[in-house]
């Protein structure tokens, strides 16, 4: 439903993204995630049309959107970031005219802005001006309009930013809801939003993608990947450290202090290996008194910070 070939964008002599190749079929809900400046949300105007490439082919449902712009627009829900909307009008004004926009009939308008106005919870404000409303709920104005005429495509930039917990856990429970017949791509600096909603994700950096896998198939890059962590009286952690690190398995361990007496110790294993059995049967011939014992599915953040730049790097070579 969203093929990107050779997607590439150059302001000046600097280049943002350098020849994305992506294709995302429906029912797919991709995290695309990054570093600040990396090319998420340059490559998601592209996508939506906003931005001209300078090179690269992109079609939304088989209509491409540089030749064929009216078309494909029509198959794509978008939520940019900041969510801009005319500030002047109601929510109520606001959806109808993006309705009218969308050239809706009176009654899929009415049967849309119903379904929308519910999903997003926007009730007790859809009378008020847009530019009174806190930054939650002029986030929710978007997220509506986004998915008012119900497209096959959906791009969302941050689309749970500025909401509370639970705010965060009712749109993503409605895009799971959506996910089976559409394609979605969402852009969020959020680690956990790709474990809570995501089926795949791309990380890029520079411009290019460094990584692209279910959120599982990611974790297995972690360090943290099948480490187990042990919480255990601090008198006993220095010889229980020397303990693990006798095993053949381990390739490190590492200690932090935690409250109540106890410390917590990881054990990192060598690649490939599974430390949670041979860990926990270790622990019951030595007698160790273990107040939690656990195997890590590994952490995101992780892989993140091993393939991506970081801000400091990125300004030591811009000045260089």
């Amino acid at each position: 439903m969203i093929e990107i070939e050779g997607l590439t964008k150059h302001f000046g002599p600097a280049t943002a993204v350098a020849g994305i190749d992506l294709a995302v079929g429906k029912g797919e809900v991709l995290g695309f995630l990054g570093p600040n400046g990396a090319g998420k949300s340059t490559t998601m105007k592209m996508v939506t049309g906003y931005l001209a490439p300078s090179a690269g082919r992109i079609r939304i449902c088989g209509y491409d959107v540089e030749t064929d712009a009216i078309r494909a627009q029509s198959q794509i829900g978008y939520l940019p970031e900041g969510a801009p909307a005319y500030g002047d009008m109601t929510p109520r004004q606001f959806l109808n005219f993006i309705a009218e926009v969308r050239a809706l009939s009176k009654e899929r308008t009415r049967e849309r802005m119903a379904f929308v106005i519910g999903k997003t919870e926007l009730e007790p404000v859809l009378d008020q001006p847009i530019d009174t409303l806190s930054k939650g709920f002029k986030r929710r104005v978007g997220l509506a309009q986004a998915i008012l005429h119900d497209p096959p495509v959906l791009i969302m930039d941050e689309p749970t930013d500025g909401l509370d917990p639970n705010q965060k856990h009712a749109v993503r429970k409605l895009i799971r809801q959506m996910a089976p017949e559409k394609a979605i791509v969402i852009s969020t600096h959020l680690l956990e939003e790709v474990g809570a909603v995501c089926t795949r994700a791309v990380i890029i950096d520079r411009g290019r993608i460094v990584a692209d896998g279910t959120p599982d198939e990611l974790l297995t890059r972690s360090r943290h990947h099948n480490a187990v962590t042990l919480a255990i009286a601090r008198d006993q952690a220095e010889a229980v450290k020397a303990r693990l690190k006798t095993m053949a398995g381990v390739a490190s361990v590492e200690e932090q202090a935690v409250d109540g007496g106890l410390a917590r110790l990881t054990a990192f294993p060598k690649t490939g290996t599974l430390l949670i059995e041979d860990v926990s049967a270790l622990a019951q011939r030595e007698g160790w008194a273990v107040k939690a014992l656990y195997a890590e599915a590994g952490r995101l953040d992780d892989v993140f910070r091993a393939i991506t730049t970081d801000d400091a790097k990125r300004a030591r070579e811009g000045r260089a």
